[in-house]
């Protein structure tokens, strides 16, 4: 079985818009402090699987080939700057209140990884920045770790930052 380092996009690999969302590639600014776990997740040995919210598509403010843009262009600078890129993006563009068990906080999206790439949930992280996120890991049975403000049980592990998060996760490697 494989292991993953499961990201969510907005707060995490980009900076996020707040009040609105990302719909150009433009508008898509990577975080430079993701770079450094996503280069240890890759020496790990671990997949690195995009697991993300856009109910922009639901809510007709760009279509689905613009997110494809964005996310080509994301894949195209972390080629250039991680020196690696991600080996899988689960995108749930249903709206908040749909019900849907794709969309986070529910597990659909980290279930189908799961089951797509034969990956050990145990084994494996969820990084996000939101409680939706480590709700969703949780249900999925991956370890949880959330950057920000907040309680220490909102998560297996809560850090201040994203260099912190790497360090917890994968210690000097």
């Amino acid at each position: 079985m494989n292991k993953a380092l499961f990201l969510d996009r907005d707060g995490i690999v980009n900076r996020r818009i707040v009040g609105g969302y990302v719909r150009t590639p433009e508008e898509f600014e990577l975080l430079d402090d993701v770079l450094p776990l996503i280069r240890a997740g890759r020496r790990a040995g671990m997949l690195l699987v995009l697991i993300t919210n856009q109910q922009g598509v639901g809510k007709e403010l760009m279509t689905d080939d613009e997110l494809d843009d964005v996310h080509d262009h994301m894949q195209a600078m972390l080629a250039v700057r991680a020196g690696t890129m991600l080996d899988d993006i689960y995108v749930c563009t249903d709206l908040e209140g749909s019900g849907s068990l794709r969309r986070k906080p529910n597990p659909g999206m980290l279930l189908e990884a799961i089951a797509d790439h034969d990956i050990d949930p145990g084994e494996s992280w969820f990084v996000g920045d939101s409680i939706s996120d480590a709700q969703a890991g949780r249900s999925a049975g991956v370890r949880t770790l959330l950057v920000g403000a907040f309680p220490p049980d909102a998560a297996d592990v809560v850090v201040a930052t994203l260099d912190t998060a790497t360090k917890k996760i994968f210690g000097d490697l």
